[in-house]
């Protein structure tokens, strides 16, 4: 079994459409935990509607390529993910990225960091440490409690949006 942390990002119908994506990833494993939503600006492209921003943990026994290959995409493409090969910064339905993984069986002390933005946005770093706070990535050297405060500190905007409940099935934390 593996443990992956998922971002879950949408600026179009938000609401909607990151409920809808985390109760189709718990149809495709096992959902360990939801963190709280958050409301962040958009990075880069053209003027857009902010985001909404959380993090999952997916317990699943497939290899991160195939995870992201079939059943992230496959989630996407179902709540209609455009992707614009021009602008990879454009709205969005849905985006769920895997940004760190453990294999529970072979090296559970291991966090393979998967997405470097964790490194460099809160958007990404706040709704992990929501879920792991003092978990240490591989390569990042700091909690990702750590990690999301220094990154909420630089000023990258990330508001807790307490009226925006995601749905957490039942036996997930």
């Amino acid at each position: 079994m593996k443990h992956f942390y998922l971002l879950l990002g949408s600026n179009i119908d938000p609401e909607s459409n990151l409920p809808r994506a985390v109760q189709l990833l718990a149809a495709a494993g096992q959902l360990l935990a939801v963190s709280a939503v958050y409301e962040t600006e958009p990075v880069g492209g053209p003027a857009q509607p902010a985001f909404l921003n959380a993090a999952v943990i997916l317990g699943s026994a497939l290899p991160a390529s195939d995870l992201k290959r079939y059943v992230i995409a496959g989630i996407e493409r179902e709540l209609g993910r455009v992707r614009d090969p021009l602008d990879k910064n454009a709205p969005r339905t849905i985006d769920i990225d895997i940004a760190i993984w453990r294999d529970m069986d072979r090296d559970p002390d291991r966090l393979n960091l998967a997405d470097r933005d964790l490194l460099r946005f809160a958007h990404v770093a706040v709704p992990l440490a929501d879920l792991a706070p003092d978990i240490v990535p591989s390569e990042a050297g700091e909690t990702l409690s750590a990690i999301a405060s220094r990154l909420a500190a630089s000023g990258q905007g990330v508001v807790r949006r307490p009226g925006i409940v995601l749905p957490l099935p039942e036996g997930g934390e």
